[in-house]
């Protein structure tokens, strides 16, 4: 094919229908079994939460650093001894974490000394294992007591969350649990066992009922969740101390806002001696977990609750009562939330005060969202929330690091995991929560860049057509010029040139195309090749 005959038709070399030019293959990615395993890792949710710690850490270390005054000195004249600073910076973020580290996991430098304390009085062996592991893992103990009713009451709000409900009111239905468990655990003597079972199971039902009245507005007036339960917990938290005010609940005691003490019989066995304060609620908060499993995945009241939660309207078309389902489930969540109120009166504070709640009920709602609502996730969101909390406790009273900044790091963690996109960019992987946009931005190129050339090659036809035309009508001009004074003397020669040629239907000569395919439909010549022999007889006749 020419170049004349490519512009006519409309096409560049290569494209188009008449091409026999084959397109390009596709780009072949050759995928192992390692990168699609990192590819997985990348888009999973464990490396969203390990980066956000990493992320929320190394924010907390530059706090750290400003809060150190001994680094801020170092600062001043840091052009000048360099390595005084960074020294100081070093020592001050390894110190204060790893302080962390000791008043929540391990306890190292407790360890030695107990050991050696033991093998100074003569011990050997298990005589001074026992003692140092004792003395080692008691920041872990204390970290499981925290987390045993911050675990149960976030399963109370992943229940709740899961339905779709957005439930605030963990502190007043955590409060009302432990002032009905522990006001039967101390005013009341029932028999061993009988004593605790009914202490925990009234606290449940207490949480049940308070957050059962916001489900009861909700399904009845459509009153809003959020606000109900956060005015209950007002209601909660001022009838505690109310309660604590009144003969009922202090005893004889009526100087100090405390309760009597629980009954023996009431209080959770320890599970580690009198020594340590960890108790057998640690197997309830495992139970809860479990519930919470079944309940949501294996129960059918949970698949109306997830119904619910994903469409409500759905859920109505199936035969499932929205409002009926939203009172059961704040019922369901305050049940669990008072059992965790229950279970932390019980077994960790066993007396009632004005702070028995501390900051369970919101840190709940946050490790709910932090674990994704899911059993696993929410156990072991508890147990890093409390051991942000044991740890920030030792490393503020060992370090001179304020407790505040535990509370800035566990703010931080739950900013970074609720925008997996930001800690996706900040470690450059933004791309995967869009799998093949590049081939698909690849793609649309190269369709842009085809539909250009295609573009370019028919304006290229349409400037030949034009030039064809003007190079006929420049010729039919100079003809009729030329022969206007022999028309009279050559009449035959007069029609020939007024009658068009053959084929053509009024259009200038050789116009006659057959479907742009640059010949003529009678005798196959190219346009340039007709005007040639148009102009040669022209000057014939004229000679």
């Amino acid at each position: 094919m020419s170049a004349v005959d490519a512009a006519v038709t409309g096409s560049a070399p290569g494209i188009g229908a008449g091409s026999t030019d084959t397109p390009p293959p596709p780009e072949q990615t050759a995928e192992t079994a390692l990168a699609r395993t990192l590819q997985k890792i990348a888009r999973g949710d464990l490396l969203v939460v390990v980066m956000s710690f990493v992320f929320a850490f190394l924010i907390g270390s530059v706090l750290i650093i400003i809060a150190d005054q001994e680094v801020r000195q170092t600062l001043g004249y840091f052009f000048a001894r360099p390595g005084d600073a960074l020294s100081a910076i070093w020592q001050s973020v390894t110190h204060a974490y790893g302080a962390m580290f000791r008043g929540a996991i391990f306890d190292a430098p407790g360890y030695t000394k107990a050991a050696e304390r033991v093998r100074e009085a003569g011990g050997s062996g298990t005589y001074v294992l026992v003692p140092a592991l004792s003395a080692g893992l008691r920041p872990l103990t204390e970290t499981l007591t925290v987390a045993t009713p911050l675990i149960i009451a976030s399963a109370g709000m992943a229940v709740s969350f899961r339905a779709g409900l957005f439930n605030i009111g963990g502190t007043g239905q955590l409060i009302v649990g432990a002032m009905a468990a522990g006001y039967v655990g101390f005013s009341f003597q029932l028999p061993i066992g009988v004593h605790l079972l009914v202490c925990l199971v009234v606290g449940a039902l207490a949480g049940g009922v308070w957050g059962g009245i916001a489900g009861f507005l909700k399904a009845r007036f459509g009153a809003n969740e959020v606000i109900s339960t956060i005015m209950l917990n007002w209601i909660a938290t001022y009838l505690l101390f109310f309660a604590l005010k009144t003969a009922a609940f202090t005893g004889a005691n009526q100087s100090q806002p405390t309760s009597p003490s629980i009954g023996e019989n009431a209080v959770l066995p320890q599970l580690l001696g009198s020594g340590f304060r960890l108790h057998a609620g640690l197997f309830i908060a495992a139970g809860a977990a479990v519930v919470l499993w079944w309940l949501m995945s294996r129960s059918t009241i949970g698949f109306h609750f997830r119904a619910v939660g994903s469409n409500p309207r759905a859920a109505q078309v199936a035969g499932i009562s929205p409002a009926r389902t939203a009172f059961l489930v704040l019922a369901v969540a305050g049940a669990l939330v008072g059992l965790a109120g229950a279970v932390h009166v019980l077994g960790t504070e066993q007396r009632l005060t004005e702070g028995v709640a501390g900051n369970i009920g919101f840190d709940a709602i946050t490790v709910a969202l932090l674990g994704r609502s899911g059993p696993v996730g929410i156990v072991l969101a508890g147990l890093l929330f409390a051991a942000l909390s044991t740890g920030g406790r030792f490393m503020e009273s060992n370090q001179g690091v304020p407790l505040d900044l535990v509370q800035v790091i566990q703010v931080l963690v739950v900013l970074f995991i609720a925008a997996p996109p930001l800690v996706r960019t900040l470690i450059g992987l933004r791309r995967i929560d869009h799998p093949g946009a590049g081939a698909r931005v690849r793609n649309a190129r190269r369709a842009r860049t085809g539909a250009e050339m295609a573009a370019v090659a028919s304006g290229a036809a349409a400037a030949a057509s034009d030039a064809a035309d003007f190079a006929s009508s420049t010729v039919e001009t100079s003809t009729d010029r030329s022969s206007g004074a022999s028309t009279a003397d050559h009449p035959a020669t007069a029609a020939e040139t007024a009658s068009p040629p053959p084929g053509a239907s009024g259009g200038p000569p050789g116009r006659d195309l057959a479907k742009g395919t640059g010949t003529s439909s009678e005798g196959g010549s190219s346009p340039l090749e007709e005007q040639s022999e148009d102009a040669t007889d022209a000057q014939e006749e004229e000679r």
